[in-house]
């Protein structure tokens, strides 16, 4: 058996075991085992009564069959001496085994497995040998072994105590070491198309500020990455306006005078990504944007091309450098048909960045390197100033007091509702029951939607014009607005905390003074209050997953939902490190 194929049989683990020793004084209330012979029976139709002597106990005792069949009066025969299990009770100063089974063989512990088949394989396959071979140090697989194969001080303990704490963290351990040799077994590295070593000393000098420590650092990951002859395949998490776009764009003069690419999920951010371009890259780059209204043309003549989805639907010239903002945003196939496409040599790949506002938790960030590398920017280039409030229906005249007073100062306002129409279902208004609330009191109020055709227009002019915006979670990514200083998101409790740190983050991008207001109609919510005083995403992405447990990564996504029997990903990181550095020195060796 493969050894990854071997661990996986090793966490199966029995569905019960059945202690065949026979018992040396009577224990009431739990199963017991007898040496006995039956001295008589009755038979009553509704039950069959045995008089046995248990040679064990040494005195006689009844034993009752409840509903019998014609069987048992086989296999219960007067002067035949047997051995039975079953509950023992003690009544009337008399002792009476209940539902008592035969057994063939004594002195054993009867393992049981959910079905035959794994039963099989683990009497066949599973040897603590083995288990060192796949990797396990010899106390780990010594427990392991134990489980599939008890003696009676583990059983004993094992049914007073279940496990004990070496023993779950020895199934931790195994889990998610697994789980890591799986995803290195998938990790695939192709040859570059190319080395990438442009200039980025000369681009960052000429930048109107200083980057940050976390920007730099990640320039250099970067830079080190299209420079090996390897193809780059790094994710880059940075927080809500962190400037992961300076890191674009560096990346893109570390390409020149190849050809790169970036997709967005939105024409909105797709845009706003090409005007910093046109604003900083050096005037010898030849760039464009393609939407889905961008005119057909050539796009070989352009060194940077930047668009959304609609690039998936473009004749793309060969691109040696392929990026994907806000990469969550895209399905899987979407984001490897563009990385693939653009590269004619099936054996090569073009390096890959993939970056992303939504930051996970560090051991999700442990367990995905794996697969891909990382780089995080926790650093913001203009220090966060956002007070986060919980309100009710009984604060609502001090929000609009305050509204008030941000659109004296110029300032812009995001509500944010939860449904677009009206619900039974639901106990807040939707936008079509609030609007008309706020368009009769206030001037330059803007009206969007998810499936709003127009949204992304409406958008722009609130960006441009507007006072308030009234919307759904669709400015949840990509925009950016430096007049926004607040925004209120009616019923709160009913996003993930993703999204509510992605709208905060709307807000106090360029050091504006920020309020965001969590409008609940719940007394109270532990969930909010954890959210309010926490600012970091990479700290929310923490929360979130004390939660909520993050699903599978395997085949490349990342879905919520109870992936671990054992691990606990927001308490067992140093578990996580130790399997990880295991996994890492065993490839190593190999």
């Amino acid at each position: 058996m493969k050894e990854l194929g071997l661990l996986d049989l090793a966490l199966t683990l029995p569905s019960s075991y059945e202690n065949n020793f026979i018992s040396k004084e009577p224990l009431v209330g739990i199963d017991n085992v007898l040496d006995a012979t039956v001295f008589s029976m009755t038979n009553t139709g509704r039950f069959l009564k045995l008089r046995l002597f248990s040679h064990n106990f040494d005195r006689e005792l009844n034993a009752v069959i409840f509903h019998p069949k014609p069987f048992h009066k086989k296999i219960f025969v007067v002067d035949s001496r047997i051995f039975i299990r079953g509950k023992l009770e003690y009544n009337f100063n008399t002792y009476s085994i209940i539902q008592p089974k035969i057994i063939k063989e004594i002195n054993t512990i009867n393992v049981k497995y959910k079905n035959k088949i794994i039963k099989n394989l683990v009497q066949e396959h599973l040897t603590v040998q083995n288990l060192l071979q796949s990797g396990l140090d010899k106390n780990k697989a010594e427990i392991l072994y134990l489980f599939h194969n008890p003696d009676i001080s583990f059983l004993n303990k094992f049914k007073k105590d279940g496990y004990s704490p070496e023993e779950l963290n020895v199934l931790k351990y195994v889990e998610i070491y697994n789980y890591l040799k799986k995803l290195s077994k998938k990790k695939r590295v192709y040859e570059a198309n190319c080395s990438l070593n442009g200039n980025v000393k000369e681009f960052i000098s000429s930048l109107p500020f200083q980057l940050t420590d976390d920007q730099t650092k990640t320039i250099l990951d970067i830079k080190k990455d299209l420079s090996s002859k390897n193809a780059a395949k790094r994710v880059i998490m940075g927080d809500v306006g962190c400037g992961k776009t300076i890191v674009i764009l560096s990346s893109v003069v570390m390409a020149y005078p190849k050809k790169s690419l970036l997709m967005a999920p939105t024409s909105i951010l797709a845009l706003q990504i090409y005007e910093e371009a046109k604003k900083f890259l050096p005037k010898s780059l030849k760039i464009c944007f393609v939407s889905a209204k961008s005119k057909e043309e050539e796009l070989d003549k352009y060194d940077f091309i930047i668009g959304t989805h609609a690039l998936l639907y473009r004749k793309l010239p060969e691109c040696e450098l392929v990026m994907i903002d806000e990469q969550h945003r895209f399905g899987v196939k979407q984001r490897e048909f563009i990385k693939n496409v653009i590269i004619k040599d099936k054996n090569k790949r073009a390096h890959f960045l993939q970056f992303s506002a939504t930051p996970i938790p560090r051991t999700m960030a442990m367990i995905n390197s794996q697969l891909v590398d990382y780089s995080f920017i926790k650093q913001m280039p203009f220090p966060k100033n956002i007070t986060t409030k919980i309100i009710g229906k009984d604060e609502f005249k001090q929000l609009l007091s305050h509204i008030n007073k941000e659109i004296k100062q110029k300032h812009q306002i995001i509500i944010i509702y939860p449904l677009v129409e009206e619900s039974e279902v639901i106990e807040y208004q939707s936008i079509e029951e609030a609007k008309s609330y706020w368009l009769k009191r206030y001037e330059n109020v803007y009206v969007t939607f998810g499936k709003d055709k127009e949204k992304e227009n409406i958008l722009e002019e609130f960006r441009k014009n507007g006072n308030i915006l009234i919307s759904t979670t669709v400015v949840e990514v990509g925009i950016s607005l430096p007049k926004l200083s607040t925004v209120v998101i009616v019923g709160a409790e009913r996003l993930g905390f993703a999204s509510l740190h992605q709208i905060r983050g709307r807000v106090s991008r360029t050091g504006l003074k920020g309020y965001c207001f969590l409008y609940t109609n719940q007394k109270s919510s532990k969930r909010l209050k954890e959210f309010a005083k926490t600012s970091s995403g990479f700290d929310i992405a923490e929360l979130d997953l004390k939660f909520r447990q993050s699903g599978d990564i395997i085949d490349g996504t990342m879905q919520s939902g109870q992936l671990f029997k054992w691990i606990d990903l927001s308490e067992d990181e140093s578990i996580i490190k130790e399997a990880k550095l295991s996994v890492q020195s065993c490839r190593q060796s190999q």
